[in-house]
């Protein structure tokens, strides 16, 4: 339905979030989001099991938590957009990426399933925003105490899996 999804404006996400969406290069999000799945898809299909078990320090994650991790977070993000464009305007609470990635036993999984778990759940994540009117897009909710809009949510989706691939490559030696 929507062609484009612009970039939101500073009062459409708390300032924290803000620093994955300057990451996100472009005034459309929608085509981004498509060409990570790919980029994404590259860095990690030559990571074999002993490499993804790798931390760079004892207290982080493993490369299989991070790969968990983008899911786990791309469905949180994409449930309050789903949420905010159908105008549903119950505050919604925040969630511990710490606690999710304990939980998730990503380590116990193989490195290919995990990768591909995230093509679909960005798949899902892209047939989502593409099927929103600029009117839900506009839409505005309340998650984890902060105001954010459907849009600001697309580009946080976005930025979040820059910050993460970045990181992937930079502290775990991917390329």
């Amino acid at each position: 339905m929507n062609s484009i999804i612009e970039r939101p404006a500073a009062g459409e996400f708390a300032p924290y979030y803000g620093r994955y969406i300057e990451k996100v290069e472009g005034s459309d999000v929608l085509p981004l989001l498509v060409n990570q799945i790919e980029r994404t898809w590259q860095l990690l299909s030559s990571v074999d099991e002993s490499r993804a078990a790798f931390r760079y320090a004892p207290d982080k994650w493993s490369i299989k938590q991070v790969v968990g991790h983008l899911s786990d977070g791309e469905r949180v993000f994409a449930y309050r957009a789903l949420r905010f464009a159908r105008a549903d305007v119950t505050p919604l609470p925040g969630f511990d990426e710490n606690h999710f990635a304990e939980q998730g036993a990503f380590d116990d999984r193989p490195i290919a399933d995990l990768v591909l778990e995230f093509r679909a759940v960005r798949s899902a994540t892209i047939a989502l925003f593409a099927s929103l009117s600029p009117e839900a897009l506009r839409r505005r909710g309340t998650a984890n105490d902060q105001p954010v809009t459907v849009r600001a949510l697309a580009w946080i989706v976005a930025g979040h899996e820059v910050h993460h691939r970045n990181m992937l490559m930079d502290r775990y030696g991917l390329s």
